[in-house]
């Protein structure tokens, strides 16, 4: 399996060439907008009980009822732009987008920054990342 692998590589070198490029174009990408409007579970757990942060749980009724962060709110990010005004009275406050594996909350961040809130922030890793850390889930 090896051999056929180096000798791929030896007959194709322009798109194993091209295929090395994408591939570390697209981590470059992720780092950089992972670090963008980010935070992981220990910055997140800071601004929850220091600045009474909201969590916005955008995963679907039945994946909250599974387990969700103690006090957040599901709207999920389907029916976020008829619900968002169910957010003006928190403008002010830092709010955490949380999704399942921290890749759907980027574009909802979009939405609430062009909504007005200046604070919001993306859980990195989702409710994956949350529970792998073993912190603690409600279940409904």
């Amino acid at each position: 399996m090896i051999d056929q692998l180096f000798e791929f590589v030896q007959n194709h070198p322009l798109l194993v060439g091209a295929f090395v490029i994408v591939l570390a174009t697209w981590i470059a990408y992720e780092v950089i907008q992972g670090g963008r409007n980010g935070v992981d579970t220990s910055e997140a757990t800071q601004l929850i009980n220091r600045e009474d942060a909201v969590v916005l749980d955008i995963r679907d009724a039945k994946d909250f009822k599974q387990g969700h962060m103690t006090g957040a709110r599901n709207i999920p990010q389907s029916k976020l732009d008829n619900r968002l005004n169910e957010l003006d009275k928190v403008k002010d406050k830092p709010v955490i987008v949380v999704c399942k594996q921290g890749q759907a909350s980027g574009a909802v961040i979009t939405k609430l920054t062009s909504a007005g809130f200046s604070r919001a922030y993306k859980l990195k890793g989702g409710m994956a990342q949350w529970q792998a850390d073993g912190l603690p889930v409600v279940r409904k």
